[in-house]
């Protein structure tokens, strides 16, 4: 057993562990990153009895590893696939408008324009032109501005040879955070989650077990407690490891998926940025220079992966490829390797076939095997609403029924848990209490824009006890009331899921081993 595990944690797992063994679920989605989340959100939605299972953390592999965008794709339109930036234009706006805009903030992007550079201002005037166009005008109008306009939004843009910029807008997000509240949907629509549950076998109907796939033997990695699942369907969507549990229902399958690896890297920023980069690097690749979390995010890279994507990692190599690129439109004093808090690598998973990782089409994967079971892989944040009802489409549909003909019709447009306006949440947290015991202004902010109304439930844990409202770090707006909601509410039962995927502290550098120590302390009692 975790010597971190509360016995209020064990027993929970322990309900879930039964819950999820004493039933035949209509759908077991085995993987809680993008797709995985969505469909079962989608599918909770429906009306289906669905449970899904994540050998790791939810979102804790590729979907926590992205450049935090929910954005149209502006090198998109170079590709001629206006249709595709017309639809994620149209997902973007429902995120940002109904879904989640306590959790989807806009952001204006600059792209420099240098003497010599691969495009020019008239063709990427144009080009934003059109993406805003595309998006109908809602994040203004893109548009060629000057140098000097330019230099005002990001001041450390580097000036030697610019000539002019173009700018557009898009939005950002903190990816970590959409996928819990995302989980936190599909609970509150009827769905089973656990974490932290492995597959190590698949469930077979008919003699030996050489039939349809009918559900997962699981061993809780925390416990090593075995258990099972029994359903109608199987859904695959471990992403990197799609291919894995690929033969595990068939030894001969044939791969199916490629992997990419993108890598980023988080540094301090010195001085405030009123809007993001995208620098070309060529005619076809871009880097981003991103304010978020206070600070600057920088990536991507797209390289070929044939590891164990359990290792992927960003190497020094990467870190030196990043700087780099951004060195094409940021200036030196802006990055100094003394200044990354935290280096990051995720996966992209793409269609097999020829010709390289960078060309090949962001584009989802849907194969069903020998035994049944339906595999998906692919996907991005911006659309992931609505490849989850594509593919809930697609598994109502197949040959036999096998979920039924009672699917219900999924409402439009559900929002995430917390939708409010973050302005506004943060007025209250900051005016709720007696002068002089007031929330810290960032730190009311942090939470508004980070769990929308659910952080009222973390200013009632702070009331009861307030030491809570303390910063985890004196550095950074997180708080212990987070990590305590984030272990009783949002399944977080080791130290990495509290630092890096429900809090900002890993990725501001400030996950110390002494703040470390305390917060597996916090996991082990409650």
């Amino acid at each position: 057993m975790s010597p971190a595990m509360s016995s209020a944690t064990i027993s929970g797992r322990a309900e879930t562990r039964e819950e999820l063994s004493r039933s035949t679920y209509d759908l077991l989605v085995i993987g809680g990153g993008i797709l995985g989340t969505s469909v079962t959100w989608m599918a909770a939605q429906a009306g289906l009895r669905v449970a899904m299972v994540d050998a790791g953390d939810f979102a804790g592999a590729t979907s926590s590893a992205s450049s935090k965008l929910v954005h149209g794709g502006l090198r998109y339109l170079q590709t001629g696939n206006v249709k595709l930036v017309a639809e994620n234009h149209r997902e973007r706006r429902a995120l940002a408008g109904e879904i989640a805009p306590h959790l989807v903030k806009p952001l204006t992007f600059v792209v420099p324009v240098y003497r010599g550079g691969p495009h020019g201002a008239a063709k990427l005037g144009a080009g934003v032109f059109l993406y805003s166009a595309l998006s109908v005008f809602g994040d203004g109008l893109g548009r060629v501005i000057s140098p000097q306009q330019a230099l005002a939004k990001v001041p450390a843009l580097r000036g030697e040879g610019l000539r002019a910029a173009a700018v557009y807008g898009d939005h950002q997000m903190n990816d970590s955070r959409v996928a819990v509240m995302t989980v936190r949907a599909a609970v509150d629509a009827g769905a089973v989650v656990l974490n932290h549950a492995e597959v190590v076998g698949l469930r077979k109907s008919g003699p030996s077990g050489t039939g349809t796939v009918s559900g997962a033997d699981l061993r809780d990695r925390l416990d090593g407690t075995e258990f099972g699942v029994n359903a109608r369907l199987v859904l695959n969507a471990t992403g990197p490891w799609v291919d894995h549990l690929r033969r595990m229902e068939d030894p001969g399958a044939a791969p199916s998926i490629r992997l990419s690896k993108g890598a980023h890297l988080v540094m301090r920023r010195h001085e405030p940025w009123k809007a993001a980069l995208t620098i070309p690097i060529d005619k076809y690749r871009v880097s981003f220079a991103i304010p978020w979390e206070d600070h600057l995010l920088l990536g991507t890279t797209d390289e070929a992966y044939e590891g164990d994507p359990a290792d992927v990692r960003a190497t020094d190599a990467d870190l030196s490829q990043i700087l780099d690129e951004a060195g094409h439109g940021v200036r030196d004093t802006q990055l100094r390797r003394e200044d990354i808090t935290y280096a990051f690598a995720g996966l992209r998973v793409l269609p097999g076939g020829p010709g390289g990782v960078s060309s090949a089409k962001r584009e989802t994967v849907l194969t069903r095997g020998a035994g049944g079971m339906l595999s998906v892989a692919g996907g991005k944040w911006t659309t992931y609403r609505h490849i989850g009802k594509v593919v809930l489409d697609a598994l109502a549909h197949l040959p036999g029924r096998p979920l039924g003909d009672d699917l219900a019709d999924i409402l439009p447009a559900v929002p995430l848990p917390g939708l409010a306006s973050p302005e506004a949440v943060a007025l209250r947290l900051w005016t709720d209490r007696e002068p002089g015991t007031r929330m810290d202004p960032l730190v009311a902010r942090h939470l508004a824009s980070h769990y929308g109304s659910i952080a009222f439930d973390l200013a009632r844990l702070i009331r009861d006890e307030p030491s809570l409202g303390e910063r985890i770090h004196p550095d950074g707006p997180d708080i212990w009331a987070q990590a305590v909601y984030a272990r009783d509410r949002e399944w977080a039962v080791t130290a990495d899921d509290v630092l890096r995927r429900r809090t900002t502290l890993t990725v501001r550098g400030l996950d110390t081993p002494e703040v470390r120590a305390r917060v597996q302390s916090l996991l082990a009692t409650g």
